[in-house]
């Protein structure tokens, strides 16, 4: 039996070799790290679903902030709890709402760490749907209505960019949001702020621990009325394509490993950077198995975040970012 005459395990023979022909590498640089901000005093309270995940109100977060800047993380993505909530989300565009506390706070402490605020209105509203619930006249059934929700989404992420937010990261999925928005900025003098859309956010079982964390179940029905059919690949093309004709600067994959073939798929048509976030119930399956000893962790986690690179990912929006980190280095 003759061997071919390719031998590709020529550059596998060692580490040495098999670092210099690495086609995929994961850095620091790639992370955006979530962070949920509560309110109250003296809180660091770990989410049970999520192990390693912490609520923390404002006098807690600066020890979170500092620790993650000495990581060399560059990027925070800020979700707000508040204490009151009503039908129309209003905490989520008060001057002195929680997120925009926590962002003022964050520059403070961290002024060279990017700050992304997650704009929507489901952390917010009494009903846990991002928009604006109204009862259609003829059958009473409530509706999740697209533009008056659009009004309340600009008021939000302008109130954002006045408190110090790098980036506006809108993830309501209402038509016509990115437009809007940027209309929004633009009007208000804050023009050099980008906007990291949520393109292609599916209605997706994965944000199971993330609604545990963020207290955002919706109180009826559910968000299939403006969330994608995780059964749609062209789909995915047509909401990008709005996002990039309506001004985004970035576009993002939500979630990400029950969809690698949607991240390569906006990679390979636009050329904006493209974000994968790495969702909660993503993040808690591994941690699971981790803690029962099914897997080692570390591996698991790096070749997880290798593979959303290797799909396309320019970013990637994770809750093992501090962890990925310190083994990174």
């Amino acid at each position: 039996m003759s061997f071919p005459v390719v031998r590709h395990r020529r550059l596998r023979r060692n580490a040495a070799l098999r670092n210099l022909v690495r086609e995929t590498y994961v850095t620091v640089n790639d992370f955006i790290y979530p962070i949920f901000v509560t309110e109250g005093t003296n809180k660091k309270e770990e989410i049970p679903s999520m192990p390693g995940v912490y609520h923390f109100s404002l006098d807690r977060l600066e020890e979170e902030i500092r620790e993650v800047a000495a990581a060399g993380l560059q990027a925070v993505l800020l979700f707000g709890v508040p204490a009151e909530k009503d039908a129309a989300g209003s905490p989520a565009y008060d001057h002195n709402g929680i997120v925009q506390q926590a962002t003022r706070k964050v520059k403070e402490w961290a002024p060279e760490l990017v700050v992304i605020a997650d704009t929507c209105l489901c952390q917010f509203t009494d009903h846990g749907h991002c928009g604006v619930i109204e009862h259609h006249p003829r059958t009473g059934e409530a509706e999740i209505v697209n533009d008056a929700s659009l009004e309340l989404l600009v008021k939000t992420a302008v109130s954002q960019a006045e408190a110090g937010a790098d980036i506006i990261a809108p993830s309501n999925m209402m038509d016509g949001f990115v437009h809007a928005i940027r209309e929004g900025l633009d009007a208000a003098g804050y023009e050099q702020v980008p906007i990291l859309s949520y393109s292609v956010k599916y209605a997706s079982a994965f944000y199971g621990p993330f609604r545990d964390a963020a207290h955002s179940t919706p109180q009826f029905g559910d968000r299939k009325s403006y969330q994608m059919d995780p059964a749609n690949l062209r789909e995915a093309l047509r909401e990008a394509e709005s996002d990039v004709q309506e001004g985004a600067d970035m576009l993002m994959v939500k979630p990400a490993l029950a969809y690698m073939d949607v991240i390569r798929m906006l990679k390979e048509n636009y050329d904006l950077p493209v974000a994968a976030y790495n969702v909660s119930a993503e993040y808690s399956m591994v941690k699971a198995a981790a803690q029962n000893g099914w897997i080692d962790e570390k591996a698991i986690v790096l070749e997880l975040l290798t593979g959303l690179k290797r799909a396309g990912a320019d970013l990637i929006i994770t809750y093992h970012a501090k962890d990925a980190t310190g083994w990174l280095k």
